[in-house]
């Protein structure tokens, strides 16, 4: 299942890569934009500090978790972002410019956006397809058959989609 799953989604993102891609980065590349205005209006400075860095970090997963579907997305801890810090700080002056943090923010948020977008083609393509496969299957039976021979397909797509996202939900 997983393999199909892989296959499907990477046509998907070949078909396409050009207006997909070119969205995405300019939507994460707003949210740093403006996680770093933040920080920069209160300090009066255009590079940020380590500590300047992790606040800003948290406003931009703020961001990202109010705007993107699934489930919350936690920020990473203040030891990754120390070293993410020396590695992005290109010009070595222990500070982070616009661009450098700009490319910290695309390099941490690369895993969430896969994974949103995967969620996205699993709910919103195969669920509803999986969901009217099975409503045929089910149409021969004799009691069920009438049932499903009944309900309209949105309501039965609704339904096998509510099953998957509480099976699919972890427990808390």
């Amino acid at each position: 299942m997983g393999q199909l799953f892989s296959s499907i989604g990477g046509k998907f993102q070949r078909a396409g890569a050009g207006a997909g891609n070119g969205w995405r980065e300019r939507q994460l590349r707003k949210i740093a934009d403006e996680a770093f205005d933040r920080i920069r209006t209160d300090s009066h400075d255009d590079r940020l500090t380590f500590q300047d860095l992790y606040i800003a970090v948290l406003y931009a997963y703020n961001d990202i978790n109010k705007f993107l579907p699934g489930p919350h997305n936690d920020p990473p801890s203040k030891e990754k972002l120390k070293a993410m810090m020396e590695e992005y700080d290109i010009n070595l002056d222990g500070l982070l410019d616009r661009e450098e943090f700009a490319e910290l923010m695309r390099k941490l948020t690369a895993d969430t956006v896969r994974s949103v977008g995967q969620n996205l083609l699993i709910g919103l393509v195969l669920v509803p397809t999986i969901a009217l496969l099975a409503k045929r299957a089910t149409e021969g039976f004799p009691v069920v058959g009438k049932v499903a021979q009944r309900t309209p397909n949105f309501v039965y797509a609704s339904i096998v989609a509510l099953g998957v996202v509480l099976v699919q939900k972890p427990n808390c």
